[in-house]
């Protein structure tokens, strides 16, 4: 199967999807589900498993963008357990390392879509 520039938008906005829950964890609008640190859990996880990793799993772009992913979770699991100690504006401020992480995958992203 390949892969449409419109799969590559779809991943972007999960992406985005991951920001805007994690944001709204943040600011105390919902609960934290540690489903959402999951790598098979995550939408754009589950994408790069599923539809990207048959045919381009060992590619260098595609390593390295999973690499990414896990690290944007691992992140966002840290802010939400600075978050739960009480140090709110601490994990807010910590949204921008969400967003160096975010450009890096929308590179990857790039490069990847370039093989498709």
């Amino acid at each position: 199967m390949e892969l449409s520039v419109l799969d590559f938008q779809q991943a972007r906005i999960k992406q985005v999807l991951f920001k805007s829950r994690l944001r709204s964890v943040l600011y105390g609008v919902r609960e934290p589900d540690p489903s959402l640190f999951s790598l098979a859990d995550n939408p754009l996880g589950v994408w790069l498993q599923t539809v990207v990793k048959p045919k381009y799993g060992t590619s260098l772009p595609y390593q390295r963008l999973e690499q990414e992913l896990q690290r944007m979770l691992r992140t966002g699991q840290s802010l939400v357990q600075q978050y739960q100690r009480g140090q709110l504006e601490e994990s807010r401020a910590g949204l921008e390392q969400l967003d160096d992480h975010a450009a890096r995958i929308e590179t990857l992203l790039q490069e990847l879509e370039q093989l498709a």
